[in-house]
């Protein structure tokens, strides 16, 4: 059975919930702390916000976007609505997160993911290539999500080599370079996601 195009995307959400639960965390640590020492005075509430605050203010608010954006896309995928689907998706690539935030480029290569499988499930596979290399050439640290890139990658060079109606044989130049490329991209996503486990099992 086919599974979901998006079903993959639901860790778009862990990212935020994480973000949440870590804000969450520090504001319960901040109660205990004031109920523990009363005698210290209270932070004023006319204090200048912290350029950090600002900062997590604004991943908090773009992660929260990203968020709408992404379950947009599943409701319109519900109703088989696939256009407003990519153009929800799209518009998570153009939200603006704080500088040099790890979270921005995870929330990115995941929409990015999704959106080129979007492309391929309407035959759009050069675009959807375009979608997955450019966000592998912004790549500055590997991940799971760069690793899920390099899987979709795979997909798409896969898709070209067994268009729907294409009568190239299978022996093909082009087709055996296509399958060759799709095993070197699923390849290069096996090998990032054992090198991240066992930097994992290290700690």
């Amino acid at each position: 059975m086919k599974q979901p195009v998006w079903r993959g995307t639901w860790l778009l959400g862990v990212v935020a919930a994480f973000a949440i639960g870590i804000a969450g965390g520090a504001t319960t640590m901040s109660c205990s702390t004031s109920s523990e020492a009363p005698d210290k005075p209270s932070k004023s509430v006319t204090n200048v916000p912290q350029p950090d605050d600002v900062i997590d203010e604004q991943l908090m608010i773009a992660l929260g976007q990203a968020k709408n954006f992404h379950h947009k896309a599943k409701v319109y995928m519900s109703d088989g609505k696939v256009t407003e689907a990519i153009a929800s998706v799209r518009q998570i690539l153009s939200l603006r997160f704080p500088a040099n935030a790890p979270e921005a480029d995870d929330v990115r290569n995941d929409a990015r993911a999704l959106l080129a499988r979007l492309l391929v499930s309407q035959n759009q596979l050069d675009e959807a290539m375009r979608v997955v290399e450019e966000g592998l050439a912004a790549v500055t640290r590997e991940s799971f999500f760069v690793a899920n890139l390099y899987t979709v990658k795979g997909e798409i060079h896969y898709a070209r080599a067994s268009a729907p109606g294409s009568a190239t044989p299978a022996n093909d130049p082009k087709t055996v370079e296509e399958k060759r490329a799709a095993i070197e991209a699923l390849d290069k996503s096996i090998k990032i996601n054992e090198a991240l486990q066992k930097q994992l099992e290290q700690r």
